[in-house]
């Protein structure tokens, strides 16, 4: 004949594998295999060096990243450091897409394409709503290949500075990894 537990008995068994499941997900928070990269972004909105650029937009409306439905392509160079003179290390290809009809926010897809050192060949896909009036937004990390394959994390986008006259801004990009 099987043996019942009481109640009690349950409550507190259930209780002890709540509390194990908590220490290690306490312990796990930052993974052993996480690392952060920082890189610079020239994106340049006018001219004839043109980093980012309109492509369609609502028939009847100016096309701008405040406009509801503006789409841009962006081919940004990837720079170690802020000054436009330093080491290039790949690009940031993707769209840019309008869509609150504030225009405060756009959705990105972003691909870091590296062409340069260590990690040349591979990709970090980026992915999410950007706040574009906020001098900080965060990102996904959706996925990469090469050196990057499965990775998971956030981008942190920070503009360093901008020329109005010329749409010419230096943004920090810092990317938080953790990988397989």
């Amino acid at each position: 004949m099987a043996q019942q537990f009481s109640t009690p008995i349950k409550i507190m068994s259930f209780t002890i594998l709540i509390l194990i499941i908590a220490t290690n997900m306490a312990n796990s928070q930052t993974p052993p295999n996480q690392t952060t990269l920082v890189f610079y972004l020239q994106d340049i909105g006018k001219g004839l060096n043109a980093t980012v650029s309109p492509v369609i937009g609502i028939n009847g409306r100016v096309w701008s990243y405040n406009t509801f439905g503006t789409i841009f392509v962006v081919d940004d160079p990837v720079m170690v450091s802020p000054s436009p003179f330093s080491t290039q290390i790949g690009r940031a290809q993707g769209v840019i897409t309008v869509t609150s009809l504030d225009g405060a926010n756009v959705n990105i897809l972003l691909s870091i394409v590296f062409n340069n050192m260590q990690y040349s060949g591979s990709t970090l896909e980026i992915q999410g709503t950007s706040r574009q009036r906020d001098n900080s937004r965060e990102l996904s990390i959706v996925g990469g290949t090469g050196r990057f394959r499965f990775a998971r994390g956030f981008a942190v986008f920070e503009t360093v500075s901008f020329d109005a006259p010329n749409v010419h801004s230096i943004i920090r990009l810092t990317i938080t990894l953790a990988l397989p």
